[in-house]
């Protein structure tokens, strides 16, 4: 969903003058919106899993280790390569924001992430510690601030995504704790999150058609059905009972990696959007050869990042860890719990 989001929103398909801004309505412009309008919804069923698993759970030094270290290296490698390429120019400012990635606390989901995992333990304390009844009441007041009213065009909600991951926690770990038997129907679920996939097309086409711009309803991760088909397909997979799987833990672990590569940095977006698949110009193809375009690129591009947050794994992050295991893992994580105070 997400890399069908920046297919669409960063190959200057959406910009001033590019073909969906022109105000001309076809085949192509409504497919293509309809394409590019899951982004924010696989944001918010992104952070629906880390807080299903993290409310019972505790982060360790490992954990955050193994996050930091991810995206330093991608951060750092793509850097090299596109100021090598001409792509990106040395600066001062630019390599600070590579060293410190916390620099943008607002739109920027990687920096925010980053932040908001160090709260986790805050939040599980939280959690924990109210009663059934608190929670819901909670839950109630804030979605009705951010998701209802934050819905309703004439008021403008604003907040950052560091906040906003901490309300889909508090969704995920209500879902966790009190597993009530509403929950647990599947076939509820799956018939739900279809109803609301097509009332969020049937949004995004109307809006197509009548102003030519947006996605308004699933515009932003607080938009009234972008959260709730993330809690609806969120609640519907939890009901599959997949068997286990080596093949899709395999993929998951790479799912974070997938976004750090191809959503990198802007100069990573014009190279892959614009100079490896030309997006733009490929966008008066017959629709059923730019059907065909679309859903193969977005294949080709998660495939390929996939493979290569696989190479990085074997060759550098097991060897890494496999050392700090054995020399660092037990210390670190006994400082942290004193520094917490999570044991005496």
């Amino acid at each position: 969903m997400i890399v069908a989001h920046h297919f669409v929103v960063c190959s200057g398909l959406t910009a001033l003058g590019g073909p969906l801004s022109s105000g001309t309505i076809s085949l192509n412009s409504l497919y293509l919106r309809l394409f590019g309008m899951w982004g924010k919804v696989g944001i918010n069923c992104f952070m629906m899993i880390t807080g299903y698993f993290m409310c019972t759970s505790q982060i360790t030094i490992r954990k955050y280790l193994k996050l930091l270290l991810q995206i330093y290296f991608y951060n750092l490698i793509f850097y090299v390569i596109f100021s090598i390429a001409g792509y990106e120019t040395l600066s001062f400012n630019r390599i600070m924001n590579l060293l410190v990635p916390i620099g943008i606390i607002k739109r920027n989901f990687t920096e925010c992430f980053l932040i908001f995992y160090l709260t986790i333990p805050f939040w599980t304390i939280l959690v924990r510690n109210m009663t059934k009844r608190q929670h819901q009441l909670l839950l109630l007041l804030l979605f009705f601030c951010y998701s209802i009213i934050g819905t309703i065009p004439i008021f403008d909600i604003e907040y950052n995504y560091v906040s906003w991951f901490g309300i889909i926690f508090l969704i995920a770990s209500y879902i966790r704790l009190y597993p009530i038997p509403l929950f647990n129907r599947r076939h509820f679920w799956g018939w739900t999150t279809l109803v609301l996939v097509f009332i969020s097309m049937c949004s995004v086409a109307y809006i197509h058609w009548k102003v030519y711009a947006g996605y308004f309803f699933v515009s932003d991760c607080n938009k009234i059905l972008a959260v709730m088909v993330a809690i609806s397909s969120f609640s519907w997979f939890k009901n599959l009972n997949i068997p286990q799987s080596k093949f899709i833990n395999m993929i998951a672990a790479s799912t974070f990696g997938v976004l750090l590569i191809h959503s990198n940095s802007g100069a990573m977006m014009k190279w892959l959007w614009s100079d490896v698949f030309n997006v733009t110009g490929n966008y008066a193809l017959p629709i059923g050869q730019l059907i065909l375009f679309s859903i193969c690129v977005l294949i080709l591009v998660y495939c390929v990042c996939t493979i290569i947050d696989q190479i990085r794994q074997l060759l550098l992050e097991k060897p890494f860890f496999k050392w700090y295991d054995k020399h660092l893992d037990n210390k670190l994580n006994e400082y942290k719990n004193r520094l917490l105070c999570l044991k005496n």
